[in-house]
């Protein structure tokens, strides 16, 4: 058995629930790294918990595809997420969300394969144009790039890193 296989899987709506616990491990410990990525840094357990606690229930109601990396030993190591509760007028639409490697798991081709696996998902749920946003000058924006994504334009100051300072956010689309 390779200790460096990653299996990358899509989480069911009855499991959801059960894998809070080791994604919030993923999110601190992103969070704490310096990702951008909605929260702020100390980033509380009890907040990350509530965050993935609504994940698993918007996977319950089929508003999310919800995908996690594991290392060979089963244990969670990254996530990305596929939002599909959107507007009448773009049901052909994606969101793609909390693209999360944690630290002990990167360069390593994780995102590389969440990125794949998700793109997918969403052709299995009849997504033809998804869209993404990303630290500006950031690792993952040339990871998006790479996977050919077309990068639309960034907006200065536009979120905040967990430390307080300004990041700028590029925005990306990708048609299927």
């Amino acid at each position: 058995m390779n200790d460096d296989a990653i299996t990358i899987r899509r989480v069911g709506p009855n499991e959801a629930a059960t894998c809070v616990d080791a994604l919030a491990d993923v999110l601190i410990d992103c969070v704490q790294g310096g990702a951008s990525v909605s929260f702020m840094w100390p980033l509380p357990r009890e907040r990350a918990l509530t965050f993935w606690l609504d994940v698993a229930n918007g996977v319950a109601r089929g508003e999310r595809v919800l995908l996690v990396a594991e290392d060979a030993q089963g244990r969670i190591v990254g996530t990305v997420q596929l939002l599909m509760n959107l507007p009448d007028n773009q049901p052909h639409r994606g969101d793609v969300a909390k693209m999360l490697v944690h630290r002990s798991a990167r360069r390593r081709g994780v995102a590389q394969q969440l990125m794949s696996a998700i793109d997918e998902a969403a052709r299995e749920e009849g997504k033809t144009v998804l869209v993404l946003d990303t630290v500006t000058g950031g690792d993952a924006e040339r990871l998006y790039q790479r996977a050919g994504w077309q990068r639309v334009g960034s907006v200065p100051k536009y979120a905040l890193m967990p430390d307080g300072a300004f990041c700028a956010t590029t925005f990306f689309y990708k048609h299927l």
